[in-house]
This record gives C-alpha cells, structure tokens and sequence, in this order.
C-alpha cells in the first residue's frame, strides 16, 4: 500500500488526480467525498474532512433514523472530522487516477466517535490485547453476477433477473470461464490495489461467486472487505452488468454467505494459541474458550452477523446456511465449523451473510471470543451427524424480530461494546423491523387481494 509521500508523488506527477476520504457508515458501505489532487495536498491532508454526522444514523436508503441518542434532529445533525489513515491508503486500478483513504471519525474537539464502525471494531482489538491476545480473521464474501445492469435491475423492479449463468456452477470451469471477462478483472484489479487476493470459484447458485481475500489483522480484514464489496459493484456496472450481495436473493436459489474464520495469536511472542494437537478438539484451553463464547452469543449477537429482514430468508435447512449454534469439526451443516491444524487452526462462523457491516461482524466475533475467555465458558463436544434435523439444540434466531429481541437483553453486548454502542446498535435493528412492517409486500397482495 502507498504510504502519504507515495501519494503526494503521486498527485505531483498526475498519476492521481483524485483522492477519495472515505469511512463506513452502518450499512458497511464507503461514504465520504472526492477531493481534488492539489486541493488534497494544500487543505486536506493533514487535517482530513468534515460531514454531516447523519450518517451513522440512517438506514440503507439514507434516511434519518429516529431513536438514537448519538444525534438526531434535536441535536442539529452536526459534524463529524473523518481524519485519514494513510495506512489504508489504496490506488484503485477500476477508477481512472483515483486513490482512496480510510478514515477514523471523530467529533470536532478530535474525541473518537464510539458508534462509528471502524471504531468499534478497535475497540474490541484493544480488548483482546488488555488479554495479551492478537487476532487474525478473514471474511470470505459471495455474490451473484447478473447479465442485466444496475439500471435494468431496477427498471423491471428486480423481477425477471438474469443470473449470468442458467446451471449451477460450484467449482465449475467452464462456466465460470464465461465470466471471467469480469471476474479476472475483479481478481487483477483488486492485488493491483493492494488487495491479496487469493483465489475466486463458481459458488453453489446459478451466478454466483466467491472470491478469497487472504487473512490478515482484524481493522486491515475489514477495510479491505470494504473496498473489494464496493469495487465489485463498481467494476461489475462497467462491464454491463449487476452484482448483488444480498444474504438471499431469491428463495430459489442458495444464499450468499460471509464466512467469517477468527484465531488467536500471542500478542508480544505472535505465537499460534488456538491448536493445541493433544488436547480434545485439538483446541487449546483458550481457544475452547474463544469458540465457546462465540457459540454462546450466537442468538444474542444474531443482528451483528445478519441485520436486515432480508437476511434471516438466508436460514434454510440444507442450503449450506446454518441454523444451528453449534459446533463441529469440519462440518458444514454446523454454525461454527472448527478446521485447520497447528498454526491454522481457527473457528469458522458461517452465520454472516455477504450483507454484513464487516467492523461490525468482526467486532462481534472477537467481543464474544473474549466473552467466552473471560468466563471460562466450556466447550462440549463437537456436533457429529446433520445439524439441520437436530434436536434440542441452539438454533439461529429466524427473523429480525427475535434477533432484536436478543440484542436487546444481550449481556455480551452490554459488557463488551458499552451502553452507547448496544444502544446504537439495538435502535438501528428496532428500526429495520419498524421500516419492514411498514410495507405491503408483492407476496401478500398475490397471497390475499382477492382470496381473502
């Protein structure tokens, strides 16, 4: 990645011209302004941006959300400083002279803002090393690639899609090579970028894909995760075509995943500390811990990892999504799949949908890591057999409603994230559901218009 000087030279010798000052809103989604090359290097690089702290409190389609105490229009919806990280600094190959940085938020006085995503996550990386406790994770993110664009999509009211291949295509080359006008460029672009990534595959849908970002700290995860998501939609509309992370599209078709794999490095020695080869599981005592805390806040923490109505459709037995909170070894049926050996072994959540706010998830899984570490929560043994018809286990809450209902009596994420951000976080889910209950869907006209 280049560093500011990189990026002066750069503006200099007008390889950029563009200079985008950028930080996550709720959504997961980039937000901030273009800056000019000169003006970037005469007003804005030492001192950053300001914008309207709105932004951290408005739904996907950008209106204001009532409820929540960090701003609202008794307070004026003041400003915000986003100040940049140069260490995210990324030149984007698919946007021509154009450079983007990340930015931490900050009210004017220069006092972090708790609720702001980016934010939050450090704060749980700054828990796990008050334990001694590095944590490497990363997110694996599927999509669905459609022949029509973004326009089109919309236009027919996204009713007649086309997917951009008719089979399904889960490993498959030859279908897969039909699209790599779009995926090689997704691939290319995003290691030009800085982006390593790994591999990309024909997922189990008809169109869809997943492309593998190699592991990394949890705040780099996670900003890559935001760029690649939004450079896919931005390389995809100019090929001509739509890409979708929607948890689940179509009930026809599988849902997209997000999942999501975290383990435990000593903080000052770096060494592995989730495998322990003799030990059952062949987890060490932490890292039964650290799985067991996820599994515990699995219900409690469901909104973290699936936060729109949408995404609880996404939760169908023997869909490769999960609905069970449970753990097993290497099996795909169970919320929590443990896999690896040695240095690699980590937990994988496979809850998340690819419509997660990635601060948000990964602040998740590490705050409930570190509440099973805390309280010694132990680990039972493994799920062994079909999770999806298993009986008396923990399942995956089903719809935002009972979601909501968890994160609002959620002890892990009162202790873990404090009043401000549960409160944040609970008012933001309350109002997804307000908002869904105020529509009358397709479904319910075709079910009851004249039947009823």
């Amino acid at each position: 990645m280049p560093d500011l000087e990189s990026l002066r030279q750069n503006i200099a010798d007008g390889s950029i011209d563009t200079v985008v000052l950028a930080f996550p809103d709720l959504q997961g989604r980039p937000v901030g302004k273009r800056v000019t090359g000169p003006f970037f290097l005469e007003h804005v690089q030492a001192h950053g941006i300001e914008a309207c702290d709105y932004l951290l409190a408005v739904d996907v389609d950008m209106e204001p959300l009532p409820g929540y105490e960090f701003t609202n229009w008794d307070s004026g919806y003041g400003d915000v400083a986003a100040l940049p990280d140069y260490a995210t600094t990324m030149v984007l190959p698919w946007l021509e002279g154009t450079a983007i940085v990340l930015c931490d938020v900050q009210d004017l006085s220069g006092a972090p803002i708790e609720v702001s995503p980016r934010r939050i996550l450090r704060r749980q990386i700054e828990r796990a090393a008050e334990r001694g406790l590095r944590v490497r994770c990363a997110t694996e993110l599927e999509f669905y690639l459609f022949r029509d664009t973004f326009e089109e999509a919309s236009n027919k009211r996204w009713n007649g899609l086309v997917p951009h291949t008719s089979t399904i295509e889960d490993y498959q080359l030859l279908q897969t090579s039909r699209e790599e006008y779009v995926l090689r460029r997704i691939r290319n672009e995003m290691v030009a970028a800085g982006i390593p990534v790994e591999f990309s595959k024909g997922e189990a849908g008809r169109g869809q894909h997943e492309v593998n970002v190699t592991y990394a700290e949890p705040l780099l995860t996670a900003d890559r995760h935001l760029v690649f998501k939004n450079g896919v939609k931005e390389i995809a509309s100019q090929e001509g075509r739509a890409a979708t992370f929607m948890a689940k599209w179509s009930m026809d078709e599988v849902g997209s995943s997000c999942h999501l794999h975290t383990s435990l490095w000593g903080l000052e020695d770096d060494a592995p500390l989730m495998g322990d080869a003799d030990a059952p599981g062949q987890l060490s005592a932490t890292g039964r811990h650290f799985v067991a805390g996820q599994i515990h806040a699995a219900r409690q923490l469901a909104w973290c990892f699936a936060p729109y109505v949408n995404s609880y459709k996404r939760y169908v037995p023997g869909s490769w999504a999960p609905t069970a909170a449970v753990w097993g070894e290497d099996n795909r049926t169970c919320g929590f799949r443990v896999i690896g050996h040695g240095a690699s072994r980590r937990v994988e959540s496979r809850v998340p949908g690819g419509d997660v706010n990635p601060y948000i998830a990964l602040a998740a899984a590490i705050a409930a890591g570190l509440y099973g570490i805390d309280h010694a929560l132990e680990l039972g043994e493994p799920f062994v057999g079909n999770a999806y018809v298993a009986e008396d286990v923990p399942r995956i809450p089903s719809t935002l409603a009972e979601a909501l209902a968890e994160l609002e009596h959620s002890e892990v994420a009162e202790e873990a994230f404090g009043h401000d951000v549960h409160q944040h976080f609970t008012n933001t889910a309350r109002q997804e559901w307000l908002a869904a209950n105020r529509v009358v869907t397709d479904w319910e006209l075709a079910r009851n218009f004249e039947r009823i």
